[in-house]
């Protein structure tokens, strides 16, 4: 009844154009899924206004679509609105200072760059892990001076937008793109860098191997063991060997498949203990980029937001996005 009555509402608003804007897939666990680039979808409906979707509000422009998955909801709104919220639910708001102004220039540099990837598709970025955390209208005073102060501010390397790829937790160095993303980028190398103040520095994780088995799809697991590293000495591949046989899959599928937050990175050693496997490990996230927890640590230390990014993306220069 309720997405009835939402979609008559849909119906019957006109729509109202914005000039610099960003479109967002919300994806959450009432909307997980993602149109298939060659799905047909059907478009229901629009609206301008306030939409309340699984208690989160969501402001300015809504269509709803239907696909072969279910419906889609795509929220349009004002760019720098879209920054607050990000920064918001990445770090929130009683970190220092030049953290959040960090952040607000690596979160409006990444969208902009999923905005010129994706310029011609019906939406622009997810709402989720998959890209950056968005939750709606959602933020607070001092995440709006962050934004404002760094206000049109992106990254840019040879006059483009970088990607500004980032992550929770490093572990004490930050991961090379090309192990996890299997491209290299000239400003995101390799940096050692302290995250002490995160509560992933180091972690344990005690999993039952018909999780394991349920997760990889797959029965008898006899044995689990590293089967190579990458450069920063993460887990790369894994070997599994059960009762059809011996396979391999790459730590990054594994960790995606259990779970983001199950096994927090790729940083680990594994033990057997009994029908479990025990995973000790550091970090949490993919490791590419800046690392949230290191550039708190960075402005406590007085650093400035300028300073942080030059460390996590060597050789990029910030600019101003006039949108378009």
């Amino acid at each position: 009844m309720k997405i009835t009555i939402i979609i008559l509402i849909l119906l019957i608003c006109p729509v109202i154009a914005l000039a610099d804007t960003i479109k967002v897939l919300i994806v959450d666990e009432n909307y997980p899924s993602i149109p298939n680039k060659d799905e047909k979808i059907e478009r229901l409906g629009n609206m301008k206004g306030d939409l309340l979707v699984s208690g989160t509000h969501y402001t300015g422009n809504i269509e709803v679509w239907k696909g072969e998955k279910g419906l889609y909801l795509i929220n349009e709104l004002p760019f720098e609105d879209y920054v607050k919220s990000v920064v918001m639910a990445e770090v929130g708001p009683n970190w220092e200072k030049e953290t959040l102004k960090a952040q607000a220039v690596i979160a409006r540099t990444y969208a902009v760059y999923q905005k010129n990837m994706n310029g011609n598709s019906r939406y622009h970025i997810t709402s989720s892990v998959l890209h950056q955390v968005y939750k709606g209208n959602h933020y607070d005073t001092r995440i709006a001076y962050a934004v404002a102060e760094t206000s049109g501010e992106i990254l840019t390397f040879n006059g483009k937008p970088i990607e500004a790829l980032y992550h929770s937790t490093c572990g004490g160095k930050t991961e090379n793109p090309e192990d996890v993303f299997g491209k290299s980028y000239p400003y995101l190398k390799s940096v050692t860098s302290s995250c002490e103040l995160s509560p992933y520095r180091v972690w344990e994780k005690k999993i039952p191997i018909s999780e394991i088995e349920k997760a990889l799809n797959i029965t008898g697991i006899k044995e689990l063991s590293v089967k190579s590293y990458t450069s920063t000495m993460r887990v790369k591949e894994l070997n599994i060997i059960n009762k059809s046989g011996q396979s391999t899959v790459k730590a990054n599928d594994f960790r995606k498949l259990l779970g983001w937050s199950r096994l927090p990175s790729t940083n680990f050693s594994m033990q057997r203990d009994g029908d479990s496997i025990i995973f000790e490990g550091n970090g949490y996230g993919h490791g590419v980029g800046l690392c949230q927890w290191s550039a708190l640590e960075m402005a406590r230390e007085s650093k400035n937001y300028r300073e942080i990014l030059s460390f996590f993306y060597p050789g990029t220069v910030i600019q101003l996005y006039e949108g378009r």
